[in-house]
């Protein structure tokens, strides 16, 4: 076993500027120290030096951190009434010059997909995606935009013909897609939020965190929404105090801004 985990997170936060004590302490831990039992280091000090050393053992300590599971469409269902319900009620709200956040964006299936999903009710020039993601990794995946056939699996079978360009075993979006967003890295638990936004989406990321960062995530996003905005968070997560928070269910994974 490893010893003085405290004395490690602070250095990971001197380091990173990732914050441990934001995630579940015992799953993270497990995690880190499996992670560093594949290199020579026996020690969390010494495994701080590699970090400060080895540019790509950094690399792969903060693209580990960072939970990167993704693909289009996740949760097909949700796509659903976002194109059906949400996203018509959000044109009607505030017309077709919309602001949207894809916050934890990962290696871009999601903001993708957004695009893709906004582009049945609003003319393509006038889509613009923030795209945000604590690991420079994956956003530079992101900005390629190559992918497997199970990442795009979902994809409805008019954009996968119009928007994909198969390259060997993978699939390359297409430009036309690509230049709707805007990738930016960004820290949750520490960098300032945009504002003014109409819909935020954040999906299958605040599970790893504790309970009082999720609370923080989630006020930060309130104020980062216009009033009667839409927080579009995913399958594995729940608010229960929602209405403390300021916002209204409008369906299982969809909340509404409230006035306050």
């Amino acid at each position: 076993m490893f010893e003085n985990y405290e004395k490690f997170k602070k250095d990971v936060l001197a380091l990173t500027k990732i914050d441990l004590n934001s995630y579940k302490e015992k799953q993270m831990k497990r995690r880190i120290d499996t992670l560093i039992g594949k290199t020579a280091a026996k020690t969390y000090d010494q495994y701080v030096s590699l970090l400060k050393t080895d540019k790509n053992v950094l690399e792969q300590f903060v693209n580990f951190l960072t939970i990167n599971v993704s693909e289009f469409y996740r949760n097909a269902d949700q796509w659903q009434i976002l194109d059906k319900k949400v996203i018509p009620e959000l044109v009607k709200k505030f017309g077709k010059n919309l602001k949207i956040w894809s916050a934890a964006c990962s290696t871009g299936d999601e903001p993708y997909s957004l695009v893709m999903a906004l582009s049945k009710h609003i003319p393509m020039n006038q889509i613009h995606i923030i795209a945000t993601d604590i690991d420079k990794q994956v956003l530079e995946k992101a900005r390629v935009g190559l992918y497997n056939e199970k990442s795009i699996a979902n994809v409805p079978e008019e954009f996968k013909k119009k928007y994909f360009n198969k390259i060997g075993a993978s699939y390359q979006i297409s430009d036309e897609i690509k230049k709707r967003v805007e990738f930016k890295e960004h820290n949750l638990l520490r960098d300032p939020y945009p504002t003014g936004c109409d819909m935020i989406v954040c999906r299958n990321v605040v599970i790893y965190f504790t309970d009082d960062a999720k609370q923080e995530i989630y006020v930060k996003f309130n104020q980062a929404l216009k009033n009667e905005g839409i927080l579009f968070i995913g399958s594995t997560e729940q608010i229960m105090n929602y209405k403390e928070l300021n916002y209204e269910r409008s369906s299982s994974f969809f909340f509404i801004k409230g006035a306050k």
